[in-house]
């Protein structure tokens, strides 16, 4: 008998289940806090708890498979760490292409000569001596490097040579834009290394956060992490790619709703702290996005499940829009601390603060918001950075954190990091004083509700008269804004809308009005075509007023709340690779092997040695990823032009997948 536990680690919650692989049920769960300061003491919570639940030793855990939302509610919020780009044979210009400089944020980059061409031949030689002293001048100011040279799926050579030395010189993690896809796209494939070297350090974190504390209860069973597709790999594999992560929680939860449900077709929408995560089911199978994942705005290169993430969930910012006379409400998308759970750990400190505030005529500017510090590495920070954070030494006010208006911005920047997170209303807030939920310091909640009903619209204005008036109006928007979501998904998977913005239909007043079942001269009807799967702890409070809207079946399944970590144990490990032939003159066939460019004179020679290397790569990396009984297959996509009425190669495209289950442990002999 194997049982297999799966852990999610989220922006609030950290979950954990026990499936008994035999009889295909969840026999124990549990929820704890994500703990960000040592994410082994929530992890250790809930798999303690999740274990107590199923009354079995943790020796007898055959499997261990983790997802998370980390990662991509980092690029959601806009944080990380701070990295440097090599950036090998391009151009200036080639910077603002993609969302490169969005991303990099002001981050270090280090342009030099080199380079390859279509071809693979090489344009330039690399300037190593240039790097290396780029790379030394740069000092602990930066916590990794990515490396992305011109052409490079086409010769990884220069990018090879770049990354041996940047760790030879300063022992710091490397990302090779080649090692992330094998597309076109020179500054796609940059963004996309970028954000990969970025992760490193919080995915390294979360993974030996767990095998700690695997290590400490006795489980010795392979770790695995659930990738953006769906699929899994070992946790070796993922501290090199954290960036296959994004949207690891988000496709655990598809396959965690097919499970627990059977349903077909669906939308399932998985609502967590810090996103609302939306995709379609069709046939079983969720559809994968053909152009890269693409989260936080920006568009990677990394094989993902076609999902749309945003920016709204349970500690999303309530934003109060002053704009106009009578104002609104606007939530997302950077997550906060909700007031009711800083005030659990730092009860005296939140509540004096609120009374405070509360016996004031008028509402402050940071009245009601807390910062927190998180620890990090501050390589970069400006002296007004750093005097901001020297002052955080335990959760604060803002107020009292900053002494002037031009720590704002500085404050600002400390959050991009994550440096300092920080603490105000939420939904999270308004359920507690609506009574929808009690799990945090409910009094607290109230006290800050009712602090930001005080704040002025346009009219002069208070936003509501009471605390409750204003949770109900925060409850409606998020609903509101649920609905908007499942809308552009929806649209965008209906072919029958192909090339319209979905988000511009999702909003369209025709659209609203159908919502509402208008009937006058016109009668207008909308409502979606498929069931709703609602996922996350969240879900049962929040989404049967989504499906009264929407006109939807509204599934909340048994476990919803835990639905990623049960998807994290139920998946297969998959490993792809992608290889070129090219043509650089008739009767002469190029194979752009990983060891590098061999020439044959036979099409069928090329393409055999080609697919032969594919399909032992795409082998060892899914033994690595630890799967074991491999099954391996192949396609050739072949161009070809005609001319002068016979057929003329162009170039061939071939893949190698393999893919099997995890390895488990051997069971104990006394089982």
């Amino acid at each position: 008998m194997a049982y297999f536990l799966g852990v999610d680690t989220g922006g609030t919650y950290t979950d954990a289940v026990i499936v008994d692989e035999s009889a295909d049920r969840v026999i124990g769960s549990a929820k704890s806090l994500t703990t960000r300061g040592d994410l082994a003491i929530g992890i250790g919570k809930a798999v303690d708890a999740a274990l107590a639940g199923a009354g079995i030793d943790a020796a007898k855990v055959a499997l261990v498979s983790l997802s998370t939302t980390l990662a991509t509610n980092a690029l959601v919020e806009g944080q990380g760490g701070r990295v440097a780009l090599v950036f090998i044979g391009f151009d200036a210009d080639d910077l603002d292409r993609g969302g490169l400089t969005e991303a990099l944020k002001g981050d270090p980059v280090i342009r030099i000569g080199g380079g390859h061409s279509h071809a693979g031949s090489e344009n330039a030689p690399l300037d190593l001596e240039a790097l290396e002293a780029e790379v030394a001048g740069l000092g602990e100011g930066v916590m990794g490097f990515a490396v992305a040279a011109r052409f490079a799926t086409r010769n990884p050579a220069h990018e090879v040579a770049a990354r041996d030395l940047i760790r030879r010189v300063t022992g710091r993690p490397v990302t090779c834009s080649h090692e992330l896809s094998a597309q076109l796209n020179g500054p796609k494939r940059a963004l996309t290394a970028v954000l990969n070297a970025r992760l490193i350090g919080m995915i390294d974190r979360l993974v030996a956060a767990c095998e700690r504390h695997l290590g400490a209860v006795g489980i010795s069973a392979p770790l695995m992490v659930v990738r953006g597709d769906g699929a899994l790999i070992s946790a070796a594999m993922v501290r090199e790619r954290p960036i296959e992560t994004i949207l690891s929680g988000p496709a655990a939860s598809i396959v965690g709703a097919r499970w627990l449900t059977g349903e077909s077709d669906a939308l399932v929408s998985d609502i967590g702290g810090t996103t609302t995560d939306v995709a379609l089911l069709r046939g079983g199978l969720p559809e994968i996005d053909p152009q890269g994942a693409r989260v936080g705005g920006f568009r990677t290169m990394v094989e993902a499940v076609a999902m749309r993430t945003t920016g709204l969930g349970g500690d999303s910012e309530v934003h109060l829009v002053t704009e106009g006379l009578a104002g609104g409400l606007r939530l997302g998308p950077r997550r906060l601390v909700p007031v009711s759970l800083l005030a659990v750990d730092h009860g005296p400190m939140v509540h004096a603060a609120l009374d405070r505030w509360l016996s004031a005529d008028a509402v402050g500017e940071h009245d009601g918001r807390f910062a927190i510090p998180m620890g990090g590495n501050t390589g970069g920070l400006g002296p007004r950075d750093l005097a901001v954070l020297g002052r955080l030494a335990q959760p604060m006010p803002v107020a009292v954190a900053l002494t002037s208006r031009l720590e704002v911005a500085a404050l600002e920047r400390l959050v991009a990091r994550g440096l300092v997170m920080i603490a105000g209303v939420t939904p999270s807030d308004a359920s507690h004083v609506l009574g929808r939920l009690a799990a945090w310091d409910g009094e607290a909640a109230e006290k800050a509700v009712r602090l930001l009903a005080r704040r002025r619209n346009g009219r002069g204005e208070r936003f509501a008269p009471d605390a409750p008036t204003l949770a109900r109006a925060i409850i409606d928007q998020l609903t509101a804004q649920t609905v908007d979501c499942l809308l552009e998904a929806a649209f965008g998977e209906d072919a029958e809308f192909a090339g319209e913005l979905p988000e511009a239909l999702a909003r369209h007043r025709l659209v609203a009005a159908g919502l509402s079942q208008h009937r006058g001269v016109v009668e207008i009807g909308v409502r979606l075509g498929v069931p709703v799967i609602g996922l996350g702890a969240s879900a049962p409070s929040y989404y049967g007023a989504v499906g009264e809207r929407l006109g939807a079946r509204m599934i909340l399944p048994e476990h919803a709340g835990v639905a990623n970590a049960i998807g994290a144990v139920v998946g297969q490990v998959s490993q792809r690779a992608t290889g070129l032939v090219s043509s650089p003159g008739e009767g002469r066939f190029t194979a752009h092997l990983p060891a590098g460019l061999q020439l044959f004179n036979s099409r069928d020679a090329a393409l055999d040695a080609m697919e032969a290397a594919l399909v032992a790569e795409a082998s060892t990396r899914a033994r690595a990823a630890g799967a074991e009984e491999l099954r391996v297959t192949t396609t050739r996509d072949i161009r070809e032009a005609e001319v002068e009425g016979r057929a003329m190669f162009i170039e061939a495209t071939l893949t190698a997948t393999a893919s099997g289950r995890p390895r488990v442990a051997h069971a104990r002999a006394d089982d």
